[in-house]
């Protein structure tokens, strides 16, 4: 019988031959309405169990450091099934205090020549409380992370109470919370990257969290989304201040706006539209964003790396740069449903030759 990593290329082609976001509906879907048996069969092919690959972050129990970057699972409809694909954590979302449709379609666009995604969905989900409630009737089998945004009709200077509308629905049911204020495709939210507006929503955010009422487990931490686009100092001053305010990790980076380097015709890529681009192009600075901030802060805040992973090696290089964790997304769509399996594999092989006994050795090593 085939191996599922040799037929994937070719379902692969049919799926690229329909548009990206019916494609992605049809995954998510199929995955959505698999049963328990299927899902128990899948994880014994899928999980890769070694002690070497286990860390422990938060207070959190990571099997692996290979996790589902937001943006896959934007309605948290198939985490636990997207989770017995072998990966260590899923990430929901972004989802916004408001149900909105995102941006008109087409709004995502593959670009095969760079191994690449473009995509301008603009946070379409069905809003914090239809998400909640989902959450509460399903039982949740893996490490999951939930990613917010501000909603689209909420202005600027009121993001911090559009965040905490939030953030008071879904923490309960999350591990860990992420505040994305680095998307380029929700206009103004970037902004919210500059030293004021960002220094006020992090403390609003972590006060909320700190004084909410008795729970039953510890607030979840509250990670900060970067850009790739920020400067050095636009860097290092987002990280002191989310130091300063409490904030437990850096998830580096989310799409970028650059079009530098690609190898896809600049007419077609110009005739696509504005977008963030994520796969390959963006591994190169989203290695160097991983490197930046764990020397900035010494390796006090642990980093999620995420940006161009498609292997083992893409893996490796990412952890020794910085990254305690790590996320795929593009490498997941151009790899397939075993990507993850292999790049545990190819992980483990590594600290073999390397002679480590722990993944959380090699955190850092190649960051100077």
């Amino acid at each position: 019988m085939p191996k599922l990593s040799d037929l994937y290329p070719l379902v692969r082609k049919g799926l690229f031959h329909i548009p990206a976001e019916t494609a992605h509906k049809l995954v998510i879907g199929g995955l959505g309405f698999l049963p328990g048996s299927t899902l128990r069969a899948i994880a014994e092919n899928c999980q890769v169990t070694d002690p070497r690959l286990v860390s422990h972050l938060w207070g959190i129990r990571f099997e692996n450091p290979v996790g589902l970057a937001a943006g896959f699972d934007k309605s948290a409809r198939a985490f636990n099934s997207l989770a017995a694909l072998g990966f260590g954590f899923i990430e929901v979302g972004t989802i916004t205090a408001y149900a909105q449709p995102g941006n008109a379609k087409p709004r995502i666009f593959r670009l095969p020549e760079d191994e690449a995604l473009l995509n301008r969905m603009g946070f379409n989900n069905p809003g914090a409380e239809a998400v909640a409630s989902r959450l509460a009737r399903t039982p949740v089998k893996t490490v999951l992370g939930i990613n917010v945004g501000k909603s689209k009709v909420t202005p600027i200077e009121e993001a911090s109470g559009d965040y905490l509308r939030s953030i008071d629905l879904l923490a309960p049911y999350a591990r860990y919370l992420v505040v994305n204020v680095s998307s380029p495709n929700t206009p103004g939210l970037r902004d919210l990257q500059d030293a004021g507006p960002l220094r006020n929503l992090l403390r609003t955010v972590v006060g909320r969290l700190d004084a909410g009422p008795p729970r039953k487990a510890p607030a979840p931490p509250v990670l900060l989304k970067l850009a790739p686009d920020l400067s050095y100092d636009q860097i290092d001053q987002a990280v002191d201040i989310a130091e300063e305010e409490g904030v437990a990790g850096i998830i580096a980076t989310n799409t970028t706006i650059s079009r530098q380097g690609l190898r896809t015709p600049a007419d077609l890529v110009e005739s696509l539209g504005a977008g963030g681009v994520s796969g390959r192009p963006v591994r190169a600075r989203a290695l160097q964003v991983v490197r930046r901030v764990y020397n900035r802060t010494g390796g006090r805040l642990p980093i999620i790396g995420v940006g161009g992973i498609f292997s083992a090696a893409d893996a490796w290089e990412m952890i020794r740069a910085g990254a305690s964790l790590v996320q795929v997304y593009t490498g997941f769509v151009y790899g397939g449903p075993m990507v993850v399996k292999t790049i545990n594999q190819g992980l483990v092989e590594i600290l073999e030759r390397e002679g480590l006994d722990s993944i959380t050795k090699a955190v850092g090593t190649g960051a100077s």
